[in-house]
């Protein structure tokens, strides 16, 4: 058996039945988050552990796990892990990257088409009884197709958003670190600046990895030059906006209306922004379809056994750990 590990959530069974085929499996099973007090003391000695994004793994968890060997997010990010410390210590950090592209490119045309069309504000005029009858200036909303769309941050998911927005007719335009030129010559998107971006587009969507570099990326600055006719939209991660600059430029009127299903202090919602009828606001459900989530855990589940076999798993956020350049 290769070792023990903690799951510290309630994974579908999928990926538990992968784990405890040659593990001992420890798992939190309760609809809430592991308490930190718990997540140190389940922690001393087992060899892995297969955690969720909202999961702090710092240097105080490594200290706390002498025997760990490896930790399998189930997520495709990981900056909820001190990558550097565990690559220190020699633990193999995985997530699972590729499996959620499509569903999360799903879930912020979701938000794109709800914003602009007043969907939410619809379903509830309707349940509370208010609809007596078809008006021209009833819930009036904003075209989505033929108008531009802005994405910061061209990777799997910046792409497929785009690849979304050409059956809308619309102009593509992106801001990424490096250019992408097949993506430029499969959906016609024109690589630019982050200025232009914003001053140009209707829609901007977000789509970056949180980093030192993206932490606020898009703040009081950045709303300012965006249209007063535009959306912003952010499916990637919370604190890559400043959500006290996006409260003032929608309560100023500076942007138009906004999307979201990331927040700067997850799980806590600035309170302005539940006052709003023209923000739509998401449980970060990105990743939410049985499909995608099953595939999660069968990836972080296999990323796991695999360290523990002494395996390479096929998704390695720290590479070096391996001796690799």
């Amino acid at each position: 058996m290769p070792g023990k590990v903690l799951v510290t959530s309630n994974i579908p069974r999928v990926g538990i039945e992968i784990l405890e085929k040659e593990c001992e499996v420890l798992q939190w099973t309760e609809d809430r988050p592991i308490p930190r007090e718990v997540l140190l003391e389940k922690i001393r000695n087992v060899d892995g552990i297969l955690c969720l994004l909202g999961d702090r793994i710092d240097r105080e968890v490594f200290e706390h796990a002498p025997r760990l060997r490896v930790v399998s997010n189930y997520a495709a990010g990981y900056d909820n892990i001190d990558v550097e410390e565990a690559t220190r210590r020699g633990v193999i950090v995985t997530n699972t990257p590729d499996v959620l592209t499509e569903t999360t490119a799903d879930i912020t045309w979701a938000l794109i088409l709800s914003v602009a069309r007043r969907v939410v504000e619809g379903d509830r005029f309707v349940r509370e009884g208010r609809f007596r009858a078809w008006l021209p200036s009833l819930l009036l909303g904003t075209d989505v197709h033929g108008k531009t769309l802005g994405i910061i941050g061209a990777g799997r998911i910046g792409q497929a958003v785009g690849r979304r927005a050409v059956g809308f007719g619309m102009k593509i335009l992106y801001h990424s670190r490096t250019r992408k030129e097949d993506f430029e010559k499969e959906t016609g998107a024109r690589f630019v600046s982050l200025e232009e971006l914003l001053r140009e587009s209707d829609f901007v969507s977000l789509h970056t990895p949180l980093t030192p570099e993206t932490y606020h990326m898009i703040g009081e600055k950045e709303f300012r030059t965006m249209k007063k006719n535009a959306f912003f939209i952010n499916t990637a991660r919370g604190k890559c906006h400043d959500e006290e600059a996006l409260v003032k430029a929608l309560r100023e009127g500076r942007i138009k209306g906004a999307g979201l299903d990331v927040y700067e202090n997850e799980p806590e919602v600035h309170p302005e922004l539940l006052e709003m009828d023209n923000v739509v606001l998401l449980p970060h459900i990105g990743s939410a379809s049985v499909e995608t989530r099953e595939k999660m855990a069968t990836m972080s589940a296999e990323n796991l056994v695999a360290a523990l076999r002494g395996e390479r798993p096929r998704y390695v956020v720290n590479p070096e750990v391996f001796g690799d350049e």
